[in-house]
Parts: C-alpha cells; sequence; structure tokens
C-alpha cells in the first residue's frame, strides 16, 4: 500500500518503500536496506511508545525472538527499541498469512495441510528449544511461503501486557485459539499450550472454522474451556490427534516429537474432511452456536476466528492482529437451550464479568530462558575435555580497546563481516574492523594488541585481507589497503611477531591466481605462475616451485605434505590439477586430474577429501548444493567417488569419517564419507549456522549461529544435547557465516557483526564477563 503523508520515508538507515499494514501495536512497512535486501520494519504505535513499562518489555521481546529466529520464523535483522518510536526489522517473507490464504481459496487440500503441519510443529519445536512459549498462534501469524510456513509476531505479546494496553472492556488475544490456561492462569503456561494452538489451527485451516468457535469471543473464550472441539468434519485419523492435542489439561496433550510421527504416519488423503455419503442436513441454528457471516469470506472458507479480520480494518496488518482494537461491552447472558444448572450458572458468571475476563485475556507473556544450555552432562561426564587453565567465558568484539599499538579501529572503520581469525598457543589472532590486526588472549577475552602493520596506507584507514595461519610465534596475514579511484598499491604478505605485533617482514603478491598460504611451517608467496617458500621468522627464501600456467591454485594442508590444486575455468582443457610439493626443495608432483568446483574438507585415513559443487547450487545467498565426495590417495593418487543424495546442501565440514552438512536452516546431517550413506539427520533453532566443528575426542559436534548461539550435537546420534543463548551484539544482515575454534576444552567464536567470544561446553549456560 502507498505511503501516507507525513509517514517516514526512511527508519534506522532502512529506506520506506511502503506499507504493509497496521494493527493495535504499530505500523509495518516493506523497506530495502542498504545493500538492497527487502525486509519488514514494524513501528510502534507513539502511545506505547510513551510508555516505560511497555519498553522495557519490547526490549525483552526483541531479544527473545533473536534466540529463535531460524528456518520457520522471521528472523530478527535490527532493532532500536530505544527510538522516540521503537521499531524492529525482520526479514520480508513475501508470502500470504494462512488466514489470507483461507479467506481467498477456502480451507486447505490434504497435501498442503499436511505440510502445514509438519512445518509446524518442526517450527514448534525450534521456538520451545530457544526457552520460549508462541503463545499466539492463529492464522494471521503464519505465512504460507513457497519452502513452508513461517511463524511470526511471537514477541510483542508481551509488551502488549502493559497495563496502557489492558484497559476495562478492551480483549487482547484470540480467544478461539488459546488454550485453556491462558484464560485461567497465563502465567502458568508452558509448551503444551502451543500444542493446543496448533490444533485449533489445523482444524481451522482443514475446515474454515475453528473448533470453538461462536458469536462472541467470550463464548468462544468459554467454550475453550468447558466444552469438547467440534472435529466432526475431519477424518478419523486426523479428528483423534487433534483431539488429543485439545485436551483441557496440559499434561494430557502429546508433545511435539511424537505429533510428528504422528502427523507423518497419517496419509495426505485423510488431512481432510470426512467424506460425505448423504446430504448433510445443517442443524437448527441458535444464538449460541449460529456461525456469523464475514464480509469478503470465499465460497466455502467458511467462518473465521471472532476477533479476526473483519471488513471494518481492511488496512490492519494480517501479520499484527493480537488485539482487537474496538472496545468490546460487556455481553449480555447468551440465549441458549435449556442446560444443567451447573453449567448455566457458570456460563452467567462468566459472560457478567467482561472486564475480567478482558484481563485474563491479557496473558501472552513470553517466556524467558528456560535454560541458556544445560550444564548437564546428558548421561556423558566424561564427554568435556577440561578447558585451558586460567580461562573463562568471556565475550568481546574486534573493535575493543587494546592493550598496546593502535587502542581503537579507525572510525569510518564500517562493518567488513565476519573477522578473519585464527588460532595459535593461547591466541586468537583476527583482522577485525577496518582490517587491523588484533590478538586477543583466548583465556580471557582481553585484547593484547592492535596494529597497522600495512607496509602501505590507505586514505580510509581501512585494510582488507585475511589471517592465512599462526605457527612458531609469528602471524602470517594477507593484506591490501582500500583505495579510491585508480591508484591502488600491491596486496602484500605481513608476517607479524604473535607476542607484540611487530612487524617482522613483508613482500608484495605479483600473482593473481595463487592464493598465499601458511603451510608445512612455510610462507608460501606467489610470484606470477610461481610460488615461493619463504622463511616465517624473516622472510628469507628456502625454495621456488613453477604451477601451471592459467591456474587459479589454492594450497591444502594434510599432515605433513604439502598439496596445491590448481583449476582452469577456460581454454582447451578446463579441469583441476591435484599436485604435491616435496616441502624440502619445491619438486612438484602431479597426484591426479580432477574436476572442477571441488572445496577442500581435510584428510581422512591418508586420502584427501574433497566434495563438489554443483552447477544448480544458487548464487542468491542459499545453502551451496553438494553432489560427490571425491578422496584422493595422499600417496599414489588414486581416487574414489562417493555420490551424494539429491538435496545435499549446507556448509560442510570432516569431522572423523563423518560429513557433516549445517544448512542455514538450522538443520544438520551427517553423511558417511566413504560410502555417502547418511547416518543421521537433526533439526536445531541455530539461524545462519557455520561450518560445523568436532571435538578432539570424535564424539561431539558444535555449532555456531550468526548471532552468537552455539550448539552441541552427539556425533553418533545426531542429538542435541544442548543451545545456548545469543553473544552476538547484532543479529546477522548479510550472508557471512561465522566461525568457529576449539582452544583445548573451549570454544572460541567470531560473529559477522564482530562479536569474539568462548564458551566451556561442559557449562554452556556460564555468564560470560566483559573482557
Amino acid at each position: 500500500m502507498a505511503l501516507h503523508t507525513g509517514e517516514p520515508e526512511s527508519l534506522g538507515g532502512y529506506r520506506i518503500v511502503g506499507r504493509l499494514g497496521s494493527g493495535g501495536m504499530g505500523v509495518v512497512y516493506r523497506a530495502t536496506s542498504r545493500s538492497g535486501r527487502e525486509v519488514a520494519v514494524k513501528v510502534v504505535h507513539a502511545q506505547y511508545a510513551e510508555d516505560p513499562v511497555f519498553r522495557a518489555r519490547f526490549r525483552q521481546e526483541i531479544e527473545a525472538v533473536r534466540r529463535v529466529s531460524g528456518a520457520f520464523t522471521a528472523p530478527v535483522l535490527d532493532a532500536d527499541p530505544e527510538a522516540a518510536r521503537p521499531w524492529m526489522a525482520t526479514q520480508y517473507v513475501a508470502a500470504p498469512s494462512l488466514a489470507e490464504r483461507i479467506r481467498g481459496y477456502g480451507p486447505l487440500p490434504g497435501p498442503e495441510l499436511r505440510r502445514l503441519a509438519l512445518g509446524l510443529v518442526e517450527a514448534l519445536r525450534d521456538i520451545h528449544r530457544a526457552g520460549v512459549v508462541h503463545r499466539d498462534l492463529k492464522p494471521a501469524n503464519v505465512l504460507v511461503a513457497a519452502d513452508g510456513p513461517r511463524v511470526i509476531d511471537f514477541g510483542i505479546s508481551r509488551a502488549a501486557g502493559s497495563q496502557t494496553l489492558t484497559e476495562t472492556g478492551h480483549m487482547i488475544g484470540t480467544p478461539p485459539f488459546m488454550s485453556p490456561e491462558q484464560l485461567t492462569d497465563a502465567r502458568s503456561v508452558g509448551p503444551a499450550s502451543d500444542v493446543f494452538s496448533l490444533a485449533a489451527l489445523l482444524a481451522y485451516a482443514a475446515t474454515g472454522r475453528g473448533p470453538f468457535d461462536a458469536d462472541s469471543p467470550y463464548l468462544t473464550a468459554y467454550r475453550v474451556m468447558h466444552d469438547e472441539p467440534d472435529l466432526k468434519p475431519l477424518t478419523p485419523a486426523l479428528r483423534d490427534v487433534l483431539a488429543r492435542c485439545l485436551a483441557k489439561k496440559p499434561a494430557d496433550r502429546p508433545g511435539l516429537t511424537g505429533l510428528a510421527e504422528e502427523f507423518a504416519t497419517i496419509p495426505a488423503e485423510e488431512f481432510t474432511v470426512a467424506p460425505v455419503t448423504a446430504p448433510a442436513v445443517p442443524p437448527a441454528p441458535t444464538e449460541a452456536s449460529a456461525p456469523a457471516s464475514r464480509p469478503g469470506a470465499a465460497p466455502g472458507a467458511g467462518t473465521g476466528p471472532a476477533t479476526e479480520e473483519d471488513g471494518d480494518h481492511p488496512d490492519r496488518d494480517p501479520a499484527d492482529r493480537t488485539e482487537t482494537p474496538d472496545a468490546l461491552p460487556a455481553p449480555e447472558p447468551p440465549a441458549a437451550p435449556p442446560a444443567p444448572r451447573r453449567r448455566r450458572t457458570r456460563l452467567l458468571v462468566l459472560s457478567g464479568t467482561a472486564a475480567a475476563l478482558a484481563l485474563a485475556l491479557t496473558g501472552y507473556l513470553l517466556l524467558g530462558p528456560q535454560s541458556g544450555g544445560s550444564s548437564a552432562d546428558t548421561g556423558t561426564s566424561d564427554r568435556w575435555a577440561a578447558v585451558p587453565k586460567g580461562w573463562q567465558p568471556w565475550t568481546t568484539t574486534v573493535a575493543a580497546r587494546a592493550a598496546t599499538g593502535v587502542a581503537l579501529p579507525p572510525e569510518n572503520s564500517g562493518d567488513t563481516g565476519t573477522p578473519s581469525c585464527a588460532l595459535g598457543g593461547d591466541g586468537l589472532y583476527c583482522l577485525g574492523a577496518g582490517g587491523l590486526p588484533v590478538a586477543v588472549d583466548t583465556r580471557t577475552g582481553r585484547m593484547l594488541w592492535r596494529v597497522d602493520s600495512s607496509p602501505t596506507s590507505s586514505p580510509y584507514g581501512r585494510f582488507g585481507g585475511q589471517v592465512l595461519g599462526v605457527r612458531d610465534g609469528v602471524v602470517l596475514l594477507r593484506q591490501s589497503p582500500e583505495f579510491s579511484g585508480e591508484e591502488r598499491e600491491a596486496t602484500s604478505v605481513v608476517a607479524l611477531d604473535a607476542r607484540t605485533g611487530r612487524r617482522l617482514w613483508h613482500r608484495p603478491l605479483t600473482g593473481t591466481n595463487v592464493r598465499p598460504a601458511l603451510d608445512a611451517g612455510l610462507a608460501l608467496v606467489p610470484d606470477g605462475a610461481t610460488v615461493i617458500a619463504r622463511s616465517l621468522r624473516d622472510g628469507g627464501k628456502r625454495w621456488s616451485a613453477d604451477l601451471p600456467v592459467d591456474h587459479a591454485c589454492d594450497f591444502h594442508p594434510a599432515g605433513t605434505g604439502l598439496y596445491v590444486l590448481c583449476s582452469r575455468w577456460d581454454g582447451d582443457a578446463p579441469g583441476s590439477r591435484l599436485l604435491s610439493l616435496d616441502p624440502a626443495d619445491g619438486t612438484p608432483r602431479t597426484l591426479a586430474r580432477l574436476d572442477l568446483s571441488l572445496r577442500y574438507l581435510g584428510a581422512l585415513d591418508g586420502r584427501l577429501v574433497f566434495v563438489r559443487e554443483t552447477p544448480e547450487s544458487r548464487s542468491d545467498g542459499g545453502d551451496q548444493s553438494y553432489d560427490r565426495l571425491v578422496l584422493v590417495d595422499a600417496a599414489k593418487g588414486t581416487r574414489k567417488t562417493v555420490p551424494l543424495p539429491a538435496g545435499t546442501a549446507g556448509q560442510p565440514a570432516l569431522t572423523g569419517d563423518l560429513l557433516l552438512l549445517a544448512g542455514s536452516n538450522g538443520r544438520v546431517t551427517a553423511f558417511s564419507a566413504t560410502t555417502g550413506a547418511r547416518v543421521w539427520r537433526t533439526s536445531t533453532s541455530l539461524e545462519q549456522p557455520g561450518a560445523p566443528l568436532g571435538d578432539a575426542a570424535g564424539r561431539t559436534a558444535f555449532l555456531v549461529s550468526g548471532s552468537g548461539r552455539a550448539a552441541a550435537l552427539d556425533l553418533r546420534t545426531g542429538e542435541v544435547l544442548w543451545e545456548s543463548l545469543a553473544r552476538a551484539a547484532r543479529s546477522p544482515g548479510s550472508g557471512y557465516p561465522p566461525t568457529l575454534f576449539r582452544r583445548a576444552g573451549a570454544l572460541v567464536a567470531a560473529t559477522p557483526d564482530g562479536t569474539l567470544f568462548s564458551l566451556d561446553p561442559a557449562h554452556p549456560d556460564r555468564t560470560p564477563g566483559k573482557a
């Protein structure tokens, strides 16, 4: 929709391009970031922005939503709860809500309903693993995207509990999809409440009606608490599962794991209404049961929830309907057929106390973390290795003040993505903000030094590059200054003293197709198509070797050998050549001729392991896909090709004899590196995780997400052992993956916003100190 007069043109660095809608909480705009990424920006109404209690709760909700940003939600990309009008920006999902879908086209067919059910179960599992309960799962809060549902708006409801939003006569909530416990004691609500809401939502998606629908939201609330659900139109198999989910007592409802298995066993044709063998004769309507007509409902769509999407508010954002904006008068006792006296008495009491019921319906309190991560040993007390002596959990950033050298990075250093880092002894060495090299003590997080070590200067004070490695007290970098215009000085290889940051030597890079490296204790510096091996400490020349002309070459470490993969993409003979160089004198030997698009993963039983990227891999920031592993004997050059199943994608890593792939949706899959067979697959709630990392004992795999959430998985079964809270200051707004390192028993990570942190896998919930 077009912007209204006086609405902002930009907000928080995002350019507003249109209005998506408005609701009781605020206005939602469609916007673009500086990079062109589309986002949805929600701005709180001015009257709520003036309430300090609302602001405090809004701030808590932003952090809660960040913890659960994953494959089935719209991740929070940015937010400012302290602005004059608090706002947050989430990923823009170009998809209708489930409520719009059903209003426009009627109930879902069996296959589509089955996909929705399975997707929502996974979404809720991810949300609950983060220690959060949604509490407002309804059709308007589910987006029906092509690749699966997205659950939205599960944080603002707590802010809606502010006193200014609970005036007498206002109902906040969506009774047709609320659990009984939400109506009686909202603060006691747990994950089972979301199971109840899920079942009510699925019944609505199958029939166009909620299982407790009535004329009034108050009567609907009464039915939720006291009546059995109306599931008669459903097939027996689906009816049985949903009936158990709609049990009045939370303890009687199935868990999500068992629910996923049950949904998976029901055929798609049974995810629908029961077949009608004779004309159905509807019962005579009563005031208590007659459905209200809804303007604009599609034929066959039935009636929607009493509090949702009426024609009086056509511009209201379908993703932001957590409250009814108009005051609801206290209803008169409904005219109903004769009923037992006890039941009618309860109904009169309920309907005669509208204010009390409205208060009960404000119970949308989002739970804080149940635990930042379990410190329990899950029955394997010897799983976790000891952390280094003197270590403590910590968090810092690459922009922190350094003890020596350049104290702070340049003011105009900008956002350069995930720092390039490498471990060496007790130090983590990174090219951080502005590309200035820094050293961090991995035991305490203290910033030891920051140096402007470039042999050239930049008018911006900004440098790009990479930490190539750390060995024998030397940090090797590839570093280049950033210039405007056509004048650019050569990129250089720079060696620094790891203890002080002092520059030991540098050499310009004159070759563009060979990447410099630190391998076999040597600095490998290209000079055209020749690579020169130099001493790490003084840069003295050891030997030189000629590499294939017109090839792009990368060195790959594997034990004591020295291996380089050179690829040519055009010409008469495109392809790759794997060479072995003698570390003593550089004598080259061709080991094997291989396919293009190979990515090196590591060594396994004397073989170099590569994975081949598929030509169909996405180029829009999605997961890279792969179709095979290639294992090359490091001594003989013989090779073995291991096909991978279709759809294999994610951030790959070789951990022991397993190929692990972490998808951007948090799903981790393990394959045998020798047979290609899938060993296990599991889902985590981590968003945009980087490549997995195994422990030294080969028992555990670790992941870290773009927001600085970590997870541990059992390598044998894929079981999620724990997930931690977010450590990053901001959620990632780019496609840069985080990186993860292992320092003895501790984990050290770097995230796209420049946050660095360390945690103990045996106690991931310990609060880190500020370095």
